[in-house]
């Protein structure tokens, strides 16, 4: 399997706190059945100050540390970017890290306030596509606004955004109302790729076997093999071959 959204990276965000919780949720992700991921720390203004510079500093000491201890977790750099137009003027500045490219479209990790989807949201979407940049929405059935009408998510796939959703919630660790629209939106076809967004070993570890049994043995296998693996494989670039 492959993870596409992850918070392994210490000390730059609300992930882990220290190199040494790093390697453990690297181990826990290896065991779990991830070969590779990507890191995606937050890119939040007035938040969490990252840019792609610094977050690829983060990424190769990371990846040292990773040969070090052994652990064989091939990992991509990556980042969950908060909308808002600081964000864009990053982007516009080449201070963001795609995920990817497919079809020759960067792949950007777009994250909305977990409270409501703001105002202008398509309007900053569609700016991003007439760059040739396709969001990927960060869990959207964890964002109030969209549980609170689903179909607030659709203009947004319509205009060409594709949809992460948290491995976690498919499995009801993040409640019934976001389990209920995880599966609304399998059963609608608009998952794109299933991810962990990993924070901590405790409440929010690097786990998508449970979900990946629950998408084979609910939906089909292929269904699960598309949302674990190839679409992530096909993003960072990688063969699709495995689980």
């Amino acid at each position: 399997m492959i993870d596409l959204h992850t918070h392994f990276l210490h000390g730059i965000d609300d992930g882990a706190s220290s190199l040494t919780e790093s390697l453990n949720l690297a181990r826990f992700a290896v065991k779990d059945g991830i070969r590779a991921c990507a890191v995606t720390p937050h890119i939040h203004h007035g938040r969490y100050h990252n840019a792609k510079s610094s977050i690829a500093l983060h990424v190769k000491a990371f990846k040292q540390a990773l040969a070090t201890a052994s652990i064989p977790l091939d990992v991509h750099i990556g980042a969950e970017v908060r909308i808002g137009y600081e964000a864009f003027e990053q982007v516009l500045k080449g201070e963001v890290p795609f995920l990817g490219q497919v079809n020759g479209c960067h792949i950007l990790l777009l994250e909305l306030p977990h409270d409501q989807v703001p105002v202008g949201t398509l309007q900053f979407v569609n700016k991003l596509l007439e760059l040739n940049i396709r969001p990927l929405i960060a869990h959207p059935e964890r964002n109030k606004g969209i549980l609170a009408d689903p179909e607030r998510v659709r203009p947004l796939v319509d205009a060409g955004c594709w949809l992460q959703v948290t491995a976690g919630s498919i499995t009801g660790d993040f409640g019934e109302a976001a389990r209920k629209l995880a599966h609304q939106l399998l059963d609608n076809d608009m998952v794109y790729v299933v991810a962990s967004d990993a924070h901590n070993l405790t409440s929010r570890p690097p786990c998508l076997s449970r979900a990946r049994a629950t998408v084979a043995q609910k939906w089909d296998e292929s269904l699960a093999q598309l949302l674990f693996s190839t679409r992530p494989a096909r993003i960072l670039g990688l063969p699709p071959s495995g689980s």
